[in-house]
């Protein structure tokens, strides 16, 4: 049943003792980004802006017609603001759904219900760490650099974009004191070859404690190789097709190495943050 309150009392809603439920919100702001990506702001309750980095919201998208869309959709929280009351978020119009939920005016109304699954940790050794992503990867990844700073962690952002007009979010890692280093694929500096001198450098000068990413399964494969060769840990956030959100569907199941073998795991329920070696490339 719909909680008409934002504040609305939570239920159990994963194994990893996280609260969810379901707010009615007003849209405060659903604006372009730039070309591709929408920026969609709503009020929210105690409950729901105390999602933790890369933990996402189940979204109900308006209906567009007679034919749907029927599922909700998972969306990893942009920013979450206490005292302001709002969760944002970042997403590409590509669907019926996102096609339906660009359509939204301030006033209107927007179902969410979260914060749902397992979100980034750090560990409090770690001195800087390395993120690493693409496209609207950087949505999820912002809250973890923001949460790494307010801890005392440095961050070194490496951001990826096919070009500088569809670049995002490096206002939030310049804001918290983040190396931002921006390489696009228009002007040739996002190949693999100079990434990996880029994150040897920062290896090297001993600014790597962890990797992180999300995003692009060139980038995953990457950090997983320097991950094995230097010993150093690290956690990617997995975007996956979900249609409860609760692990009760099995739509979300993907494979992951453990140990020896192959193991499999529902990213809405397990995850969708993951042991960076765990993860299988898609």
């Amino acid at each position: 049943m719909k909680s008409p309150d934002p504040g609305a009392a939570p239920r159990q809603a994963s194994p990893h003792s996280i609260t969810a439920a379901e707010f009615d919100c007003e849209v405060i702001e659903n604006e372009a980004v730039n070309a591709e990506y929408m920026h969609i702001v709503a009020t929210a309750g105690p409950l729901a802006t105390s999602v933790k980095a890369g933990q996402f919201f189940h979204m109900l998208c308006p209906k567009n017609g007679p034919n749907g869309p029927f599922f909700r959709r998972p969306m990893s929280v942009y920013r979450a603001d206490p005292e302001a009351g709002t969760v944002a978020f970042l997403y590409k119009v590509t669907g019926s759904g996102t096609r339906a939920l660009a359509t939204l005016e301030p006033g209107d109304r927007l179902d969410l219900f979260g914060p749902l699954g397992v979100g980034f940790n750090l560990e409090p050794g770690w001195r800087r760490i390395v993120v690493v992503g693409r496209g609207v990867g950087l949505a999820t990844l912002a809250p973890l650099a923001e949460l790494a700073a307010a801890n005392g962690i440095g961050v070194t952002a490496v951001l990826s974009a096919r070009s500088p007009a569809v670049m995002m979010s490096a206002d939030r890692f310049q804001a918290i004191g983040a190396d931002v280093i921006e390489v696009t694929d228009a002007e040739g500096t996002s190949g693999p070859a100079r990434l990996e001198r880029v994150l040897r450098g920062s290896i090297a000068d001993g600014n790597a404690d962890a990797f992180f990413t999300c995003g692009s399964n060139r980038l995953l494969l990457l950090l997983q190789r320097l991950g094995r060769e230097f010993g150093i840990p690290g956690q990617v956030a997995l975007e996956q097709q979900m249609a409860c959100g609760l692990g009760m569907c099995f739509c979300c199941v993907r494979e992951f190495r453990v140990d020896d073998g192959v193991a499999h795991r529902r990213v809405c329920w397990d995850g969708p943050v993951f042991d960076l070696q765990e993860a299988i490339s898609w």
